[in-house]
């Protein structure tokens, strides 16, 4: 560390990502300070989801995506496995409930066999009802590489591996301003109780999550120019009620259709059963309560695949906000993990447009984090 530094390298943001970077900075031998604006960790999008582990099926090959999902898979399973984290490979299904979304399911299979998604299975309608009671549609992919993870619990595992390196956690540490300095940048922080302090870093990992284009805009970047402006994109999801007479043991997803992965049906570890997300671009990110009147749009659209489902199942459980850099109505936009040198912000790398697969990639994003930052 350069003297008069506080730490080489300053991580914002204290959700899976971050903490993923954090903890491969610190095994890389970096002191490393990581800020987060709430008093805990993960609390925006990394527990804000359906904690699965994706295979690979859903992003055009050679993007950073595909790539980072599926190395990140890997590494998460074996993470998991090391650390005795509860995860499950429990595979998933992908329906086609009607003869027109076969193309399109047919399409998923190639680009999940090109990105390296693991062994994908077809069946037909009628081999899906004996495989998968209760599911109904006229084909369907096996996707056995798909699994499920906790994710508030791979969080504390990453911090824990983090500070076991060495490395620094500051919650409630909210950064206001980042100026460069002598040998890196000075980041302004304010505390819970308003009063101000300073750090001086050599680097800036900036894996702020959906507030991560407000942090690359108070760097200097312009990130309209740069297309890197987030716009905020929400998902519900509506839990199944205990004693429903409805059994799901398997992730179910249909075939994707507008800007997400439809509303899909997720057991967590635990057996319990929730549907969605949906996705829907918002003005108000902060305003996450979940309507219960919307629990027959819910049902309605589950019920193409799972037809016995009722609306009165169905209890509001959690809303996410997903950071996506795609706007309404745009095309596919991939991961931004970018150190900016070319920009004037040498040691300074963006994590943008984290949204799913994040957390499966997270690990591999950290280690390219930490890639991008070798020769600092």
């Amino acid at each position: 560390m350069t003297r008069g530094l506080d730490c080489d390298v300053a991580v914002i943001g204290g959700g899976v990502v971050g903490l993923a970077s954090a903890a491969a900075l610190a095994a890389a031998g970096r002191s490393v300070c990581l800020l987060e604006r709430f008093t805990g960790l993960g609390r925006e999008a990394s527990s804000r989801n359906s904690g699965v582990i994706h295979a690979g099926l859903h992003y055009p090959p050679d993007s950073l995506k595909a790539r980072l999902c599926v190395e990140g898979r890997e590494r998460l399973y074996a993470h998991c496995a090391q650390l005795g984290l509860p995860h499950r490979r429990t595979g998933k299904w992908v329906v086609a409930v009607e003869e027109t979304e076969i193309a399109s399911l047919e399409a998923m299979e190639q680009r999940g066999r090109a990105c390296g998604a693991g062994a994908l299975e077809w069946v037909d309608g009628a081999s899906l009802a004996r495989r998968a009671p209760g599911v109904c549609g006229v084909a369907a992919l096996h996707s056995p590489e798909t699994g499920l993870v906790d994710a508030p619990a791979l969080c504390l595992s990453l911090a824990a591996e983090a500070e076991s390196a060495g490395a620094q956690i500051a919650l409630g540490r909210e950064v206001r301003g980042i100026e460069p300095a002598a040998a890196g940048y000075r980041l302004t922080l304010r505390a819970a109780d308003d009063s101000r302090d300073a750090l001086h870093c050599a680097a800036v990992v900036n894996a702020a999550g959906l507030g991560a284009d407000r942090v690359a805009e108070a760097a200097g970047l312009d990130v309209d120019a740069r297309g890197y402006r987030h716009h905020p994109c929400r998902g519900d999801y509506f839990a199944l009620v205990s004693g429903a007479p409805l059994s799901v043991e398997v992730p179910v997803y249909p075939v994707p259709a507008g800007p997400g992965l439809g509303i899909h049906a997720t057991p967590d570890l635990a057996g319990r059963v929730c549907f969605g997300p949906d996705a829907r671009y918002v003005d108000d990110p902060a305003d996450l309560r979940v309507d219960a009147a919307r629990a027959t749009a819910f049902a309605e659209a589950a019920r193409r695949y799972l037809p016995a489902l009722r609306p009165e199942w169905l209890s509001p459980d959690q809303a996410g906000v997903r950071a996506r850099l795609a706007a309404p109505g745009e095309a596919f936009r991939d991961f931004v993990v970018a150190e900016e040198s070319e920009a004037g912000l040498p040691g300074f790398v963006n994590c943008l447009g984290i949204e799913s697969p994040g957390l499966t990639a997270s690990l591999a994003i950290g280690a390219r984090v930490s890639e991008l930052l070798a020769s600092l």
